[in-house]
């Protein structure tokens, strides 16, 4: 096999890596498609962004009180990214 080739082959994982990568939506645009649902849920007063415990991109689910209902129709992960659920209290506007 020429060296070309080889290069090539050992270069096919990481293009079509790449070729996903730009067609998952970016972290902002899956909170804004979800949150309105998400918000809906009894107890669930916000929804963000944050960071998983390895430090990568997560949306940050926050509850008033825990709510065994509301965790179990939360998904684990909204397209690739996962949910992370906290308990807030109530959120009020000052």
């Amino acid at each position: 096999m020429k060296p070309a080739r080889i290069a090539l082959l050992c270069l096919l994982p990481l293009i079509t890596n790449c070729v996903k990568g730009t067609d998952m939506k970016t972290i902002r645009e899956t909170k804004q498609a979800h949150e309105a649902s998400l918000l809906a849920l009894p107890d669930v007063v916000s929804v963000g962004i944050g960071q998983d415990e390895k430090g990568g991109p997560a949306i940050v689910v926050g509850l008033a009180r825990d709510n065994a209902e509301t965790r179990e129709r939360l998904p684990e992960q909204l397209e690739g990214y996962k949910v992370i659920v906290k308990i807030t209290g109530e959120i009020r506007a000052q």
